[in-house]
This record gives structure tokens, sequence and C-alpha cells, in this order.
């Protein structure tokens, strides 16, 4: 997968008004990116943050991962994007024998699964036409594993849109466009407080400046903080020899190498 010089590209972030979004924009801007879109549900929202870091470097945008017409809006307003954090996302939280179990998937499936996919096929045109694009997906560590079974439905979701951005880094690799595997462990945001994980959470500024470096590196697995590297570094070789090698399945082997 190629590397993406960063300096002087237009971006586009889901989520940016607060928690790892906010941070996001602030690592891509002072790594060299000229213009970020704050893609959120209320544009008003990112006041704060426009202010901090002028009208010209942030722009709002406005967006709803359940809305398949905003996806193609936003795109429509960031026509010279180049690179696509897709960061925002829900957590409803449901076990399999919650009462609430298939309106929590439905709803977290929604969001995390469809909207990352609207959002794609809303921005791949895009991308296309600008040149050397990305899309960065934030799959986090519980697409790997799920830590409990209150949060069985939440990931499921990051599981399947972990498996969609598998697929997305071998079809879109042909299209010039690099992809890139998001795995935060608990990170201090509202998200992390909400679900009882503020006293193992790590600085969400981890998360954007491991996205970064990734951008820049090539790396299709991002490994954030020290929870997610822990579990990047006992995947690893499964990662390296079975998700991102090339695969021949009419071959014995299974492998093209």
């Amino acid at each position: 997968m190629a590397k993406v010089d960063i300096k002087d590209k237009v971006a586009l972030v889901t989520g940016a008004n607060r928690g790892i979004g906010k941070e996001i924009v602030r690592a891509l801007i002072g790594g060299g990116v000229k213009k970020v879109y704050g893609a959120v549900r209320k544009p008003a929202s990112l006041d704060p943050l426009v202010d901090e870091l002028g009208g010209k470097a942030l722009v709002p945008v406005a967006f709803d991962l359940r809305d398949e017409q905003s996806a193609r809006d936003a795109a429509s307003v960031a026509s010279d994007a180049q690179i696509i954090v897709a960061n925002a996302g829900v957590m409803g939280n449901a076990s399999v024998l919650s009462d609430d179990v298939f309106d929590t998937l439905r709803y977290e499936l929604d969001a995390n699964l469809f909207g990352f996919i609207r959002l794609v096929r809303a921005f791949v045109p895009t991308l296309e036409r600008n040149g050397n694009g990305a899309i960065v997906q934030l799959n986090s560590a519980v697409s790997l594993k799920c830590f409990a079974p209150e949060f069985t439905t939440y990931c499921a979701s990051k599981a399947a849109s972990y498996s969609v951005t598998q697929a997305l880094r071998m079809q879109l690799g042909e299209r010039g466009i690099s992809v890139f595997s998001v795995h935060p462990g608990p990170i201090a945001t509202d998200m992390a407080h909400d679900s009882g994980f503020e006293d193992v959470a790590h600085p969400s500024h981890l998360v954007a400046d491991a996205i970064v470096a990734a951008l820049k590196s090539g790396s299709f697995h991002v490994w954030s903080d020290p929870t997610s590297k822990l579990i990047g570094d006992a995947y690893a070789s499964f990662a390296s020899s079975v998700i991102e090698a090339e695969w021949d399945l009419e071959s014995p082997s299974g492998t093209t190498g």
C-alpha cells in the first residue's frame, strides 16, 4: 500500500467536533494538511474548533452517517478532498440475550457499517478524480476481540466494518486509493466514560498521531495506544501472513507466494 504525503492535502473527518475526531483534525493540520472538512450532524458544533484553527483550515460540512443523501451532499461540497477519515460511530451495547439485542444491533450496524459504506460509495469518485487518495476507517480493538458480553452488538458492528475495510484495501488499491484500518483500545472519550472505561482509557491524541504516522508509512493496520499495541503485537503474524498477504484460493498453498 502506498505511503500518503499529507502535506498540502485536503482531508475530511467525520465526527470532527469532539473526542478522537477533534484530535485527528488537529493532528492533520499540524502535520501539513492545508484544509480539513469537519463532517458533523450539526455544523455549528464545530465553531469553537474553527475559532481555534481558523476558517480556512477547518470547514464545517453537514453529514449524517445514517443518511445516504447526506453522504452524497458532503461529497459534493468537499469535492477537493483527498483523504477521508471515517471516525464517527455509535455505541448502543447489548448481549445476545438482551431484550433489545436486535434493535441495538440494527442501530449500530446502520451507523458503524452501513454509514461507512455510504461514506465510501459517495467519496470514491472524488478520491479517484483528485488522485493519490486515502480512506482511514476507525475499527477499534473490539473488531478483533469481544471483551465482554454486554458489548456484543458493538463488537459485531466493528468486526463487520473491519471485514469491509479489508475488502476495500484490495478493491481500491487498484484505483490508487490507500486504505487504513485503525484499532484503538479504550480512549478517553464520552463513549469510554459512558461505558465505564474512563479509568483505563488512553489520551485521544495517541490515535490521531498514529493515523498521521500510518499515512506517512503506508501501514494498513494502525495500533495507537498501549492496549491496542498489545493486541497488535499478538496479531502481527496472522495479519502479515493472512490478512495482508496476497491469496490465491486455487493454489494448493493458498497464497501467491
